[in-house]
Formats: structure tokens, sequence, C-alpha cells
């Protein structure tokens, strides 16, 4: 289950507003997490609705194995690259298993409708997700890292070799945000699946992520291994901001840690 994407020189932007991503050059390599970091407006969100066929490109192209995204059929494309969105929206009182069922509608056509692989999908899905016990609940009644878990079981329903998702440990405790990125872990070493991540925490990018790409004003700063990306240079070009860039005693992986003073408790000083 493999899947080659890609952007040559894409450059998207919204409506009649300005030009949000310029030119770039993207290679997703497959088979491994990648994850996009930057500031807020840097262009990473609208990046990844460009790849995944949301956004029409302004100049350049998307390329999804060999061939141009926009003219291949929307199906053959919902088959291939699975997106969870920020704050995805879900109608009131709809099931847990029902939500989950609707990542097999690429797979169906007037001739061929609800089958023993879609049943078999769903149910991989929800097992995998840790889900198939939430089943029968309102998704609008869980808690937020349920919800994740959720959509992200729809989003492997379709059985696509690369999900997208766009922030998905935003509004999450730590604890949630620990199962969501471990499941996600999972589902690339177990199933191969191509992952692509647009993430704030810059630390979860590097200890996560097989690679890591940092942009700023629509444009790559750097890209590659998290060791070569995470450091103290390409933080301060990327954010404007001092660090310190040591080893995670944990993972091993890069671990930032800002330089900026921060004011002491009061109650620390009185002690």
């Amino acid at each position: 289950m493999t899947s080659d994407l890609r952007a040559e020189g894409l450059s998207l932007g919204y409506h009649d507003g300005p030009t949000v991503v310029n030119a770039l050059d993207v290679e997703i390599p497959p088979g491994q997490i990648t994850s996009i970091i930057g500031a807020n407006g840097c262009g990473k969100s609208t990046l990844l609705r460009g790849l995944a066929r949301l956004l029409a490109p302004r100049e350049g192209a998307v390329v999804l194995d060999g061939e141009a995204i926009h003219s291949q059929k929307t199906k053959d494309v919902a088959k291939k690259i699975g997106l969870l969105p920020q704050g995805p929206i879900v109608p009131a009182g709809l099931s847990v298993e029902d939500l989950v069922a609707r990542g097999r509608y690429p797979h169906q056509t007037l001739f061929k409708q609800w089958s023993k692989a879609d049943e078999a999908a769903v149910e991989h899905a929800l097992k995998v997700t840790q889900a198939d016990e939430l089943r029968g609940r309102p998704v609008d009644e869980l808690s937020g890292g349920q919800r994740q878990r959720v959509w992200i079981a729809l989003a492997l329903a379709q059985e696509t070799a690369i999900l997208l998702l766009d922030e998905p440990t935003t509004f999450l405790d730590l604890a949630h945000q620990l199962e969501v990125l471990g499941l996600l872990t999972e589902l690339n070493q177990k199933e191969d699946r191509t992952i692509v991540l647009v993430l704030h925490d810059i630390n979860q990018a590097a200890r996560y992520s097989h690679h890591v790409i940092a942009m700023r004003s629509g444009q790559i700063l750097a890209r590659g291994r998290p060791a070569d990306v995470i450091t103290e240079k390409t933080i301060a070009d990327t954010f404007g901001v001092s660090c310190v860039v040591i080893d995670d005693p944990v993972s091993g992986t890069p671990l930032c840690v800002p330089r900026a003073e921060l004011p002491v408790p009061a109650q620390a000083v009185a002690r």
C-alpha cells in the first residue's frame, strides 16, 4: 500500500487573495511520517489542502502516482488519500459506526453498494483505533481524544495509502495528544501508511517524524531528517525564537528549549 505524492512549482491561494504558498517543490517520502512545521500563517495548512486536492493550483501541480491530481477523478483520489482537516464537523446525532462507514463512499458505485469488504474495512478501522466500543454512541457526545480517534477511523476506512492530518493534536490534553500520535506511529509501522501531519509542537514533530518540512512565508526553509531540520538556526529562521537544541533524554531526538526568560512566580520568590 504505497502511493507517490509530490508538488512541482506549486503556488496556492484563496479566491482573489494573495498567494499563500509560492512555487514549492515538495516530495513526500512514501511509507514515512512527515511533519510540516512553521509559525501561524506560514502556509502549512494551505499546502496540506493543496496536496489533498481541496485547492486548485494557481501555478504548478500536485502529482499523485505520476499524474496531475486535478486530472484524476475525485473518487480515484479518495481511494489513495485520506484527509483529516482542522475541526471537522459531524451532523448532530450521527453515530460513530455511521460516521466511519462514510469512509467507504469512494469504493461504492451505482451498481456496487455496501459489501462484505466495506463491512470488514469499517470493523478493522474501529478495532485499530480502539473505537469499536464507541460504535453506537453519537460522535458529538465524545471527548476530544475519542473524537480524534473516530475521525482517524473514518480516514482508515477509506483504505488509503496516504493520510493527511491538519493539526490532529490541537485542543487535546497531553495524554490524548500522545494517544493520537502513538496511534499514527502504529499505523505507519504496521500498515506502511504514508502520513503527513501539520503540527505546532516542534518537539512532537521531532520525536514522531521521519521527515520534517519547515516553512516560513509560503516558502520551505529546510527539509530532511529531524536532526537536520530541528537546529538552533532553523528554529530562529522559522519562528524568530532563540533556543537551545539538545538530545531528548527519552527518545534521543532533537529537543528544542527556548531561551526566552520567563518571570519567576511570586510564591517561588517568597520561598
